[in-house]
C-alpha cells in the first residue's frame, strides 16, 4: 500500500483528495500535516489517518511516508513541491503547479537528482469521459477537426479566498483557465503555437477575473472564455466536418452535471450519449499516481506536460496585454 501523506489542511484535500485516497484500493492515509497540530489532529481523526504532524517538515523527514499530496496556495507549490522531492517522497501538487514555465526547472531538477515521481494534478486526463473523447477524435468519429470551444465560470467574490488573492497566485487563467487548455492538448496531443486574449482584472482584487481566448493549434482552433464573477458553467465542444463532440461536465463531473459525452453525426440526426456512472476522477488519478510511484507503466502527466501547458498560460497573459498574437 502507498502511505500517503498530505500537506496542510486545505479545502481540496478534505472534500475531494483525501476521501479519494481513503477510498483507493492501493493506498492508505498516513498522516495529515499542519502549521497549526490542533488542525491536523482533527482531520487525521475524522479520515482515519495513522498520524499528525505539527509541520511540513516533519512529515517529510518521517520514513513512514512514501509520498506527499500538496493542496498549498499556489504561490508555494513550486517551493513545497521541491522540497517534498528533495526529501526523497513521490509528489502529487494541486495545479497549477507554476505561475510561470521556467520555474517548473527547479522541481524537474529535484526529481531527478532523487529519482522519484513528481505529478500536477489534473484530475481530468484520468477520467474514462476524457479518454473516451480522446479515442472517439482519433478514430475519425467526428471527421477532420476545426473548431474547440470551451468553457468554464463560476462565481466568487470572497475577498479571503485564495483565489482572489494575488500574492497567493489567485486568479481566473490560474486557477481555470488552465482546464480547457490541457483537455484540448489532451485529446488532440497537439501544441498550439500561438494565442490571442482579452484579459480582465478585478479592479479591487488586482487578479484576473475573466478572459477571451484563441489559440491557434494549426489545423484547428480553441476558443474559451472563463470567468471567476459570471454565472457557473461548463462546457467543451470539438467540432468537425462529419460531426461534434460535446463534454457537459468536463471538469468536475457530478457537481455542474452528470458524466455525459454526446457524439452527434453531421446532420445532427444521430446522438450517442456515454455515460460513465461511478467513475471518481480523484481516485483514478491516486491510484494510477501510486501505482506509477512504484514502477508501473501507468501513464501519468509528467513536468514535461506541465511547462507545456503552463507555457499556454503564460502566453495568454502575455496576449492580454499586448492585444495582439502571442508565440507559445
Amino acid at each position: 500500500m502507498f502511505r500517503w501523506g498530505v500537506l496542510s489542511t486545505a479545502k481540496i484535500g478534505r472534500e475531494q483528495l483525501i476521501p479519494a485516497i481513503v477510498d483507493a484500493e492501493n493506498g492508505v492515509l498516513a498522516g495529515i500535516a499542519s502549521r497549526d497540530l490542533k488542525k491536523a489532529k482533527a482531520l487525521a481523526e475524522r479520515f482515519g489517518a495513522r498520524q499528525a504532524f505539527g509541520s511540513y517538515e516533519a512529515m517529510l523527514a518521517s520514513d513512514t511516508i512514501d509520498g506527499v499530496y500538496i493542496p498549498l496556495p499556489t504561490s508555494q507549490h513550486i517551493e513545497w513541491a521541491e522540497k517534498a522531492a528533495l526529501a526523497g517522497k513521490h509528489v502529487l501538487v494541486e495545479k497549477p503547479l507554476a505561475l510561470n514555465a521556467k520555474d517548473i526547472a527547479r522541481v524537474i531538477k529535484a526529481r531527478d537528482k532523487k529519482k522519484v515521481l513528481v505529478c500536477e494534478a489534473f484530475m481530468v486526463v484520468y477520467h474514462p469521459q476524457w479518454i473516451k473523447v480522446r479515442d472517439l477524435v482519433a478514430s475519425g468519429a467526428i471527421g477532420t477537426l476545426r473548431y474547440v470551444q470551451g468553457a468554464f465560470t463560476y462565481y466568487n467574490v470572497d475577498p479571503k479566498n485564495m483565489r482572489n488573492v494575488l500574492s497567493l497566485g489567485g486568479g481566473a487563467l490560474p486557477d481555470i483557465g488552465v482546464y480547457p487548455t490541457v483537455s484540448t492538448r489532451f485529446v488532440t496531443g497537439k501544441e498550439p503555437k500561438r494565442v490571442m486574449a482579452t484579459v480582465e482584472r478585478d479592479k479591487k482584487f488586482k487578479t484576473d477575473n475573466y478572459s477571451s481566448i484563441r489559440a491557434d493549434f494549426g489545423d484547428f482552433e480553441l476558443s474559451f472564455y472563463l470567468s471567476t464573477q459570471m454565472a457557473a458553467r461548463q462546457l467543451m465542444v470539438f467540432h468537425g466536418d462529419k460531426g461534434f463532440i460535446e463534454v457537459h461536465a468536463p471538469f468536475n463531473a457530478g457537481l455542474y452535471d452528470h458524466h455525459r459525452v454526446e457524439l452527434h453525426n453531421q446532420n445532427h440526426t444521430e446522438a450517442t450519449v456515454f455515460r460513465f456512472p461511478g467513475a471518481s476522477q480523484y481516485r483514478l488519478q491516486v491510484e494510477a499516481f501510486a501505482r506509477a510511484a512504484k514502477g508501473s507503466a501507468d501513464p501519468v502527466f509528467t513536468l514535461e506536460n506541465s511547462v507545456k501547458n503552463q507555457r499556454v498560460i503564460d502566453a495568454i497573459f502575455r496576449a492580454g496585454d499586448s492585444g495582439g498574437w502571442e508565440k507559445v
